[in-house]
C-alpha cells in the first residue's frame, strides 16, 4: 500500500490578523481611558485618528465600521449626552479595539468538503472548500477556511488567501421553541420549578430578550432565593446564547470568512470541526460540521449549520450520548435515521442513532483499539465516506510515546455496527519532516474526499500546519483485513 504524499504545506500566517474588541479589565479603567481621549482637542483628535489610520492602512477592510460599532458598544459608560464629533467616536472606539492573528501559532486540523459553487472550474477538476483549525493568541482556537481545486491529474492547488480577515456579524437565534429548549433544560441538569415556570410564561416561540426579560422578572419575584436561582439564570442564558448564526455577504471570499469564538460555551475555543455534505431524504442537502466547544474547563460537541459557507448556524447537541470529543456525522439517513460516530468515554469507537438530529440518547460501542499503534486510545477523522464496498471510515490512534497514526476501517452500509475490515498497520504516520511541531508525532486530519477513485487526505502534522496526501482507492480497500 503506498500512500503518496504531495508536498503541499499550508503553514500558519502571522499577517492574517482580525480586528477584535479589547477592553480593559473593570468599568473604572474603560472610565478613564474614555475621560482621557474626551480632554483632546478636535485636532488632536484629527491628528491622532489619521495616525491610527494611516498606521494599520491595508491591514483590514473597513476599520472606520468596526471602530464606530465599538463606540456604540461602549457609549453607556459616556457620562452625559453631549453629542460626540464622528472623529472623536471613531478615536475612542480605535482605543478599544484590538488586532488579533489568528493564525500566529498554528493552522490544521483539516476537513475537505466539495465547494457550493462549481462554476467557472476547468473541465474535469472540481473546487473544494476546507476548513482548518487556526490558533492564535492565548491557544484560542477559531474556524478559517481555504477554498483549491482538483484536477483529473489529481494535481491540487489552492487558492491564495485574501489579505482580509473579516469578523462576521453575530445573531442570537431568532427564536427559540419553547418545548425544544425544555428538552436541553432537562438534558442540562437545569429542570427546575422555577425553569418551568418561566418557560410556562414564554409563548412556544420566543426570542432572547424575551427570555432574558422573563428570567430577570422571575428573579426579582423570588427575592429570597436569589442567591440560589441567580446561578441558575445564568446558566439558561448560557445555553440560548450558545445558539446563534454567524452571517458573511457573497462578496467576502471564502478565506475571508472566519467564525471565532462567541457563545459563552466556546470562549477558550473552537475546535476541530469535521465538515460533511449531508444529503436529504427529499433530494435537498446542507454542510454539517461537529466541533468542540471549549470554555477553558468543559469540552462540549456542538453542531455547525449552512447550505452556503455564508450564513453558519451554531447549535448546542442534547442528550446523554453527546459526550466528549471527535463526533462524526454519517452523510445521509441510515434506515430513515441520523446516524453519528463518537467516542463518548475518550476511548473506543462509538455509533448513535437518532430521530432528532440534536438529541442523541444511546450509543453503541462498536469498536476498540486491536492494534499496538492504537492502543492508547482510538476515534475517528471525519465524517465516513460512502463507497460501493461500504462505509468507508478514517481513524486515528494513539500508541507508544502519544503518537498519532491515521488508520482506516471498512463499516456495513446497511448496518454501520457491523466492521467489515480495518487496516492492521496505519495508512499515515508521522515521518521525519511531520514529527516536528507543536505537539510532535501527530498525524491528523478531520474529513476527506474521494475523487477520480482516489482518496484525498488533508491532514496536520504535528498540530502546526498542514499537508496532503492521496492513495488509490481500491488499493486502500484491498490492504484491509477482515
Amino acid at each position: 500500500m503506498q500512500i503518496k504524499r504531495t508536498g503541499i504545506v499550508l503553514s500558519p500566517n502571522r499577517q492574517r490578523v482580525v480586528l477584535r474588541p479589547f477592553q480593559p479589565p473593570g468599568d473604572d479603567r474603560i472610565l478613564r481611558v474614555i475621560a482621557r481621549v474626551c480632554t483632546l482637542s478636535e485636532a488632536e483628535v484629527d491628528s491622532q485618528l489619521d495616525h491610527v489610520l494611516d498606521e494599520f492602512h491595508g491591514r483590514h477592510q473597513d476599520p472606520k465600521a468596526f471602530f464606530k460599532q465599538r463606540f456604540c458598544d461602549l457609549r453607556h459608560y459616556l457620562l452625559t449626552d453631549t453629542p460626540l464629533s464622528d472623529h472623536r467616536q471613531l478615536l475612542l472606539g480605535a482605543y478599544f479595539t484590538q488586532e488579533y492573528a489568528l493564525e500566529s501559532a498554528a493552522l490544521f486540523n483539516p476537513s475537505l468538503v466539495w465547494h457550493p459553487d462549481q462554476s467557472n472550474v476547468p473541465a474535469g477538476s472540481k473546487r473544494f472548500a476546507m476548513s482548518l483549525r487556526a490558533v492564535g493568541e492565548g491557544h484560542i482556537s477559531s474556524i478559517v477556511f481555504r477554498s483549491g481545486t482538483i484536477s483529473r491529474d489529481l494535481e491540487i492547488a489552492i487558492d491564495e488567501p485574501v489579505r482580509f480577515v473579516t469578523t462576521p456579524t453575530f445573531v442570537p437565534d431568532s427564536s427559540y421553541e419553547n418545548d425544544l429548549f425544555r428538552r436541553k433544560l432537562i438534558e442540562l441538569g437545569l429542570g427546575t420549578a422555577f425553569t418551568y415556570q418561566v418557560l410556562s410564561e414564554l409563548p412556544s416561540e420566543f426570542t432572547l430578550g424575551q427570555l432574558e426579560t422573563r428570567l430577570n422578572a422571575s428573579l426579582r419575584e423570588h427575592r429570597s432565593h436569589h442567591d440560589e436561582l441567580a446561578p441558575i439564570v445564568e446558566q439558561v442564558v448560557i445555553l440560548a446564547k450558545s445558539n446563534y448564526e454567524v452571517q458573511y455577504t457573497a462578496d467576502h471570499d471564502l478565506s475571508e470568512r472566519l467564525i471565532f469564538p462567541f457563545s459563552p460555551t466556546e470562549s477558550n475555543g473552537i475546535e476541530d470541526a469535521r465538515f460533511v455534505h449531508f444529503q436529504n431524504d427529499d433530494g435537498t442537502s446542507r454542510y454539517y460540521a461537529t466541533y468542540s466547544a471549549y470554555d477553558g474547563r468543559m469540552v462540549l460537541p456542538q453542531l455547525l449549520e449552512t447550505k452556503d459557507f455564508l450564513r453558519f448556524k451554531m447549535h448546542t447537541l442534547n442528550g446523554p450520548a453527546v459526550a466528549n470529543k471527535g463526533m462524526a456525522l454519517f452523510p445521509r439517513k441510515i434506515n430513515g435515521h441520523y446516524a453519528m460516530l463518537g467516542r463518548q468515554d475518550g476511548e473506543h469507537l462509538y455509533l448513535m442513532y437518532s430521530d432528532m438530529l440534536y438529541f442523541w440518547h444511546t450509543a453503541e460501542l462498536i469498536i476498540k483499539p486491536t492494534y499496538p499503534w492504537e492502543y492508547v486510545q482510538m476515534g475517528n477523522c471525519g465524517s465516513p465516506i460512502e463507497t460501493e464496498a461500504g462505509w468507508l471510515v478514517l481513524t486515528h490512534g494513539v500508541g507508544p510515546m502519544r503518537k498519532y497514526c491515521i488508520g482506516a476501517m471498512l463499516l456495513d452500509l446497511e448496518d454501520p455496527s457491523k466492521i467489515l475490515a480495518r487496516l492492521a498497520e496505519p495508512l499515515i504516520t508521522p515521518n521525519e519532516v511531520e514529527r516536528e511541531g507543536y505537539v510532535p508525532n501527530v498525524v491528523y486530519t478531520c474529513g476527506a474526499i474521494v475523487f477520480e477513485n482516489t482518496l484525498i487526505i488533508p491532514y496536520a502534522m504535528s498540530d502546526y500546519a498542514t499537508t496532503f496526501a492521496t492513495i488509490d482507492l481500491n488499493e486502500l480497500l484491498s490492504s484491509m483485513t477482515s
